[in-house]
């Protein structure tokens, strides 16, 4: 299934205002937080804010992520049994490092009953997770880990690594397109991580074009405010849409049916360009769907 994944909002657990104006964002997808946004002595209500919140319904077409805090925190055991009952769509783990962390998370999912709609998706924020990308990638072919995707976490590798953000991620490209590489080898999704200048509108709008660019299917966000920008950006515009059909109707005449290239508009196009087209249409498609509810 093709789904639209352009924004991932991250929303406070401990924040019940917050989870209930979630309901009527334009994001693509939430990301119920109980890590960071989330201070020690608030996790315990900030998990049953969540799971009521869940319970509740009324996230439409959302997807709809939990992240726990990491393996190595007190809360992890708590954070995955209630995400396991609660069941969203997916659960978001910082800090995933090794295959073995995947065995961890998939094993306990497992024993707690969860759902096999429930997906796995890993936080790559640590230059030991950068440096396996792949094997944990080709890792997730094993159904029994519910890997679905990475999210990249350039503020934990920076401070890791020491590389500074500086603006346009010259440093961190390398990182970035080896995780990305690793990700579509072994058929995963890829988010790219937060832009932490909430006032800096056009360096978002950079940082988010940038990420479209090299390849990622989404972005996640701090602040409702960067939903509509980030949103637009990762929208096929309706030209490229327009370009695609053409390419595929094309195909589908009789005399081209069996042809490894044709001419259109005064340039070859190949059979790949038809597959990236009918990429480009199943993401337009879902985006209209998710947008009429």
């Amino acid at each position: 299934m093709t789904r639209p994944r352009r924004s991932h909002l991250f929303m406070p657990g401990s924040n019940p205002r917050a989870l209930e104006k979630a309901r009527n964002l334009a994001a693509d997808g939430l990301i119920l937080d109980l890590e960071d946004s989330v201070a020690p002595d608030a996790k315990a209500a900030a998990r049953d804010g969540i799971a009521a919140a869940i319970a509740a319904k009324g996230f439409g077409k959302r997807e709809i992520l939990i992240r726990t805090n990491g393996l190595d925190t007190p809360w992890w055991a708590d954070d995955l049994a209630m995400a396991a009952k609660a069941s969203p769509d997916g659960i978001l783990v910082p800090k995933v490092s090794s295959v073995e962390d995947l065995d961890t998370i998939g094993l306990r999912l497992t024993e707690l009953g969860a759902a096999p709609t429930v997906k796995v998706w890993a936080m790559i924020e640590t230059a030991r997770a950068v440096l396996h990308a792949e094997e944990l990638a080709e890792a997730g072919r094993d159904q029994s880990r519910r890997l679905s995707g990475f999210v990249f976490g350039p503020n934990d590798i920076s401070r890791e690594t020491r590389i500074k953000m500086l603006p346009g991620r010259a440093a961190m490209i390398p990182m970035i397109t080896h995780c990305i590489l690793a990700t579509r080898a072994h058929g995963l999704e890829i988010l790219d991580g937060p832009y932490s200048d909430i006032a800096n509108s056009d360096g978002f709008a950079t940082e988010c074009a940038q990420g479209r660019d090299l390849g990622f299917d989404g972005k996640t966000l701090i602040h409702p405010s960067q939903i509509d920008a980030c949103n637009a950006i990762f929208t096929p515009p309706e030209e490229e849409v327009a370009r695609a059909r053409k390419i595929i109707a094309a195909f589908e005449l009789p005399e081209n049916v069996s042809r490894g290239a044709i001419r259109l508009d005064g340039a070859m196009v190949e059979r790949l360009h038809a597959d990236m087209a009918r990429r480009t249409i199943a993401i337009a498609d879902a985006i209209a769907a998710m947008s009429k509810g």
